[in-house]
């Protein structure tokens, strides 16, 4: 057992004994009733290029009635919860007239988007109430999910929870080439998949030392804003557009008949060829491009193995889902309909990729994601708040917890570096702005199979060896690094670099 691993467990064993000292709200134990299957809500699509390469959006306060007769404060983009799907093209230049609405400040990261440091929408870009931000994005990556969510310092954590997300396509003709599937909303299915925490039917926002600790994680699994999902599709080859919009949770997503996956695309675009996978993991921040047969007209259902990275007792009767005979707890619902047919083929090939090349790598450089068991002293001063321009100091990067004023690293722009970063006590998914990498090893090894393909965010613990090649700049602004558990970012568990 690697020694992150048992670092890991002893921080679950110390949760669970909080848990059961009464650290954790016992009124939040109490679930929600039982309710049938409802139709999966799926995002209204806004293309850019029919909307003369100008898309509009306002982020607002909202009520949104999850479960019926139960209304929920939320936050959203265009609406009350979550946002619309943008498709932007590449090669264009699309304007975003970003309005805030909410009454208090906000930001719009464009997560996974290569464009220059001052249009990323980090907390640099700060947008003050009643005021509006008006970006032209560069759209020069190839085809790929992405997700544009809030980045505000601070206060990320909580304005994700309460809904602000969104899913962001990019599109290109060497994609539209290979006869995947495409039609929004019917065979093509952005599922942005978040757990939250309800009682009586309403959401609540959990706090508290645990919360802190371990990120926000909840009792109902939501795809879309959507709970006990069902999406109607063709019985054909579907294509599925996994984004992890939780606070926490990592997922292990399968479906409950065993049907394979292929899994097509990493955050950063196609792979060379589709894999099938019978069980796909993802962290918070990433996403997967995966297709799926159902052809054969059978109806299953999207399930999930319990998180590893929660801790104890965060599953099981705190759950209000009802998790099968192997603890696997159901996601979504799949009721293919129409006549049976395979009009779609599943590719051999999808986009070549160079191989990566280390030795063309300038320089190396060290992260640890610090989480000392000395933070659990320190939860009281968290919960009081950071200071002028920085974090509470508990989590850090490298022995410094985030500071707006200060630039951790600098690079050259055009360079390749290889980043090796390890995590303390769990493990992290590591978000890098403006960039993206290829993972090279994993704990001194090969990397695992869902480390291929490039990426922008990955799961660390054990050293990983990232390999970067830095094309935007950032020298108006910085970029961020940082761990996409949001509760971990908002109080220390970030940096900034800027382009020399």
């Amino acid at each position: 057992m690697s020694s992150t691993r048992r670092r890991f467990i002893m921080g679950a064993t110390g949760a669970a004994a909080l848990i059961g000292a009464g650290l954790w709200r016992t009124g939040l134990l109490a679930s929600p009733r039982d309710e049938p299957l409802r139709p999966l809500q799926v995002p209204p699509l806004m293309d850019a290029r029919r909307q003369g390469n100008a898309l509009a959006l306002q982020v607002q306060r909202g009520q949104t009635e999850f479960f019926r007769g139960a209304r929920s404060a939320t936050m959203g983009y265009n609406g009350s919860y979550l946002g619309p799907t943008l498709r932007v093209h590449r090669g264009d230049d699309v304007q975003v007239a970003i309005t805030n609405a909410l009454g208090e400040d906000t930001t719009v990261h464009w997560h996974g988007l290569l464009v220059p440091g001052h249009l990323d929408g980090g907390p640099h870009q700060n947008i003050a109430p009643g005021a509006s931000w008006r970006p032209v994005l560069p759209v020069r990556q190839p085809a790929a999910t992405l997700f544009y969510h809030s980045h505000v310092h601070g206060r990320t954590a909580e304005q994700v929870y309460a809904g602000l997300a969104g899913v962001l396509i990019v599109a290109d003709d060497q994609e539209a080439r290979l006869n995947l599937p495409s039609e929004y909303g019917i065979d093509d299915l952005p599922l942005v998949i978040q757990d939250r925490w309800f009682e009586n039917g309403r959401m609540l926002l959990p706090n508290g030392m645990m919360t802190l600790m371990h990120g926000r994680r909840g009792n109902t699994l939501l795809v879309n804003g959507t709970p006990d999902a069902q999406a109607r599709v063709p019985a054909r080859l579907v294509r599925l557009r996994f984004v992890n919009g939780s606070n926490a949770r990592t997922y292990a997503l399968a479906f409950d008949d065993g049907r394979p996956m292929h899994w097509i695309a990493s955050e950063a675009g196609l792979l060379a060829a589709p894999v099938a996978m019978g069980s796909l993991s993802l962290a918070p921040g990433e996403r997967a491009e995966v297709l799926v047969d159902f052809s054969d007209a059978r109806r299953a259902t999207l399930v999930t193995a319990p998180d590893p990275n929660a801790p104890m007792m965060m599953g099981g009767p705190m759950s209000r889902l009802r998790p099968d005979g192997v603890g696997r707890e159901p996601v979504l619902a799949f009721e293919p309909i129409g006549p049976s047919e395979n009009s779609v083929a599943l590719p051999t090939r999808l986009v070549a990729h160079a191989a990566p090349d280390p030795s063309r790598a300038t320089r190396r450089r060290r992260f640890n994601l610090d989480m000392p068991m000395g933070a659990m002293m320190g939860m009281g001063r968290m919960m009081r708040g950071a200071g002028p321009g920085g974090s509470t100091g508990t989590f850090g990067i490298n022995g410094r917890a985030f500071d707006m004023r200060r630039v951790d690293e600098r690079v050259r722009l055009g360079d390749t570096e290889v980043w090796e970063v390890s995590g303390d006590m769990m493990a992290h998914p590591f978000h890098i702005h403006g960039t993206h990498f290829r993972v090279l090893s994993r704990g001194g090894a090969a990397p695992m199979l869902r480390d291929q393909g490039l990426r922008d965010t990955v799961m660390v613990g054990e050293p990983v060896e990232l390999l970067m090649q830095f094309t935007q700049e950032a020298a108006k602004a910085p970029f961020m690094y940082h761990c996409h558990i949001l509760e971990h970012e908002d109080n220390g568990m970030m940096g900034q670099f800027g382009t020399a």
